[in-house]
């Protein structure tokens, strides 16, 4: 028994060649490419096609823009995007030498005195955007995006001089977490799980724990969805299940979740997929072309997360 089968995999590659981006096609090959149609290994040149795809949405102070992140339109590089760029550099495991220097770079310039960086600038007004994206008139840092940006850097063992200082502006916020909901549950998870000091990242990783079931933040029975809570400006059904807190066996909100609790969850997750081989958009919808360009990457990142649990929590017979 497993989460993710050859037929679920070929019936996603079909989706994807039908209506994925570049960016998505190279990552599915690159990460999929052993059980997909083609049947061969994932090659060095298919990492290679990864990062170029990936590359195309820089701009040229070195952020990425361009609709990389489908939720964040127009030509000015923001932090939000990060968010999407993130996964795909560790993936590819392009978080080191001149890659990251040119990150940290950007993301230090982009960073207020405190050493976060606000989820976007006012120059995102003149573009598209979704309306909960709000656009304040002087950049306030915030938890979101910082802690999904520092993590991995931590993590891949990044030096850079803006990094301190970043990481104290997450552990400040971490500690002060007290009312929340899941998207910055996730972003303070994705900087625990990165973060050096691993006894005081577990002792945070629990109280964050204890934050989400007693705010009813998590979904542990897709049944019964009135039992958890959705947070102020959630589409109606945009609720997080186990996998969302830690998509990673490894993640330190692994330890939140009992093994059948992760297993409803991860049953969910694969039963989602739609008839055309791809998962749903699960927030709310803004723009027609943003669900058709974010569709192909949900559809890699679950994946990803069904693969990784196939032998960490699999599923029972019967």
């Amino acid at each position: 028994m497993t989460w993710i089968t050859k037929a679920m995999i070929e019936q996603a590659e079909r989706f994807l060649w039908t209506s994925g981006r570049v960016l998505e096609q190279r990552r599915f090959a690159y990460l999929f490419g052993a059980q997909g149609a083609g049947g061969s290994e994932a090659t060095g040149d298919e990492r290679a096609g990864v990062l170029d795809a990936l590359h195309a949405y820089r701009t040229p102070d070195g952020g990425y823009a361009y609709g990389l992140e489908p939720d964040v339109r127009g030509p000015i590089a923001q932090p939000a995007t990060l968010r999407t760029a993130m996964p795909i550099l560790v993936e590819t495991d392009a978080l080191h030498g001149a890659e990251a220097a040119r990150l940290c770079d950007w993301t230090a310039g982009a960073a207020t005195e405190a050493g976060g960086v606000p989820p976007a600038f006012t120059s995102l007004r003149e573009y598209p955007h979704p309306p909960w994206l709000v656009v304040p008139d002087a950049p306030v840092a915030g938890l979101i995006p910082t802690g999904w940006i520092v993590g991995p850097l931590l993590r891949a063992g990044v030096e850079h001089p803006w990094l301190p200082q970043a990481t104290q502006f997450c552990r400040t916020a971490v500690e002060a977490l007290g009312t929340t909901h899941p998207y910055e549950v996730e972003a303070a998870v994705t900087f625990l799980d990165g973060l050096p000091d691993r006894a005081w990242a577990r002792r945070q990783a629990e109280r964050l724990g204890e934050l989400v079931r007693e705010q009813r933040l998590v979904l542990l029975d897709p049944a019964h969805p009135e039992q958890a809570r959705l947070a102020p400006g959630y589409a109606a059904g945009e609720y997080h299940l186990p996998h969302d807190f830690a998509p990673r066996p490894d993640s330190l909100a692994r330890e939140w979740f009992t093994d059948a609790e992760l297993r409803v969850g991860l049953r969910a997750l694969a039963d989602a997929r739609q008839e055309d081989g791809g998962w749903p958009l699960r927030w709310a919808e803004w723009s027609p072309t943003v669900r058709a360009e974010a569709r192909p990457g949900i559809t890699v990142d679950a994946l990803v997360t069904l693969r990784a649990y196939a032998e960490a929590v699999p599923p029972i017979a019967g």
